[in-house]
């Protein structure tokens, strides 16, 4: 199509003489590339695709338009993003965001937190919420609260029709229906990203295998919250497929097995959980993360598959506080820079099977998070009231969802004062 309009502004040049200054003028107005937004000269941290260096970064239409070492194209704004990184916007598998006005509830209640109040200050732009509804609650949860929110809002949901709505409800085996949690999901497949079971305390097995049922005739993974105390973690495990997940990965409470034995080291039927293809969420929450699990592990090599907070209204007050925190935490026990943002963006990505999240390949949304990495010393707590040392942390400069800048600490898109 270019060489048709250049062959035509030729034409109009020899027939009506135009001269070359209205030439150039008219090319460099209909071929010029112009972008919303070009991010230059950040450190680009794009683990799906194998980039790991300084590029510069164009936004046009909420996607990725182009990625290269150097863009010279013209652009209604410009970030300088030298001396720190980017990456894909973090994704964050475990989250309560039903938030709503009843008293000591988390569907529809105030237990939950209304996520654009929390999560692009931690570079987060993708939640998952984690069976706070059923397929009962969840058109009203649309409704309320991922319609309107600007982060996007996915769902695992509840077994329980109702959701989360206390023990009497939740572990109301009535109530929990295979067929209508199928049926929900496949008028909603974009937004629910599977099943959830948790919060069960009877002995029968019919709840897990409902969820596991519903999954299954949604083609969805099952998410196992492990508050089911009567089953034991090696019997969950065995009863998940590959892809399923499990949350709250080091956890140590009495009413569930911890990962790592006695030996100190991670048990082999979990080693053989992971090799069948059982993913591994972080669940952090407010008990959910205990240091003598987590630092073996990780020194044996078994990291979570994702970086899930479980926030809440009272994890994020707590030792997990946000993201960036867990993800600097994590740097503290032994991962690398790349290995965090993998975790938090393209594992996340795959667990929920969204492959346009996660990385930054042209034509997906325009999802980053810029952010540096402050050096001295910092304390990190886990669930036990127990602190590590680390001397990085992540801290978020920018966080851009859909090509719109939706925070900037720092100003870095903003129009110096006139002198």
């Amino acid at each position: 199509m270019k060489a048709v309009y250049k062959n035509l502004l030729c034409f109009f040049l020899k027939r009506r003489r135009i001269t070359v200054a209205i030439f150039l003028f008219l090319s460099n107005s209909l071929f010029a590339q112009k972008y919303e937004l070009i991010i230059k000269g950040g450190h680009v941290i794009d683990p799906a695709n194998g980039i790991n260096r300084i590029m510069d970064i164009a936004v046009s239409k909420g996607t990725i338009a182009r990625i290269a070492v150097t863009i010279k194209d013209s652009s209604e704004k410009v970030i300088n993003a030298k001396g720190l990184y980017v990456s894909p916007g973090f994704i964050d598998i475990h989250t309560h965001v039903f938030v709503g006005t009843q008293a000591g509830l988390f569907a529809n209640g105030v237990n939950s937190v209304s996520p654009d109040d929390f999560t692009f200050r931690s570079g987060v732009t993708t939640v998952v919420d984690a069976g706070t509804s059923g397929w009962r609650s969840f058109p009203l949860f649309k409704k309320q609260v991922i319609d309107q929110s600007r982060t996007r809002i996915l769902a695992f949901l509840n077994i329980a029709g109702e959701g989360m709505t206390g023990a009497e409800r939740e572990e109301n085996t009535e109530d929990m229906d295979a067929d209508s949690t199928a049926k929900m999901i496949r008028q909603f497949p974009e937004i629910i990203a599977g099943v959830k079971i948790g919060h069960y305390n009877g002995k029968e097995w019919m709840p897990f295998e409902t969820a596991l049922n519903a999954a299954g005739k949604a083609g969805k993974p099952l998410f196992v919250e492990c508050h089911l105390p009567q089953y034991t973690l090696q019997e969950q495990l065995s009863r998940m497929r590959p892809g399923d997940i499990i949350t709250h990965t080091f956890e140590n409470i009495s009413e569930r097995m911890p990962i790592i034995g006695e030996d100190g080291k991670v048990r082999s039927f979990v080693l053989d959980a992971r090799k069948k293809g059982i993913l591994f969420d972080l669940g952090h929450g407010g008990a959910g993360f205990w240091f003598d699990q987590a630092a073996p592990a990780v020194s044996q090599g078994f990291f979570p598959n994702s970086f899930g907070t479980d926030l809440h209204r009272f994890s994020m007050n707590s030792a997990m506080k946000d993201m960036t925190n867990v993800m600097s935490k994590f740097m503290a026990l032994g991962m690398t820079l790349e290995e965090v943002v993998q975790t938090a963006s393209w594992n996340a990505a795959r667990a929920i099977r969204h492959s346009d999240l996660g990385n930054l390949k042209e034509g997906n949304p325009a999802d980053l998070v810029i952010f540096s990495i402050r050096k001295g010393q910092f304390g990190f707590m886990d669930s036990a009231g127990k602190s590590i040392h680390g001397n990085k942390k992540l801290e978020t400069e920018m966080t851009i969802r859909a090509g719109k800048i939706v925070w900037d600490l720092n100003g870095l898109s903003a129009k110096k004062p006139e002198q």
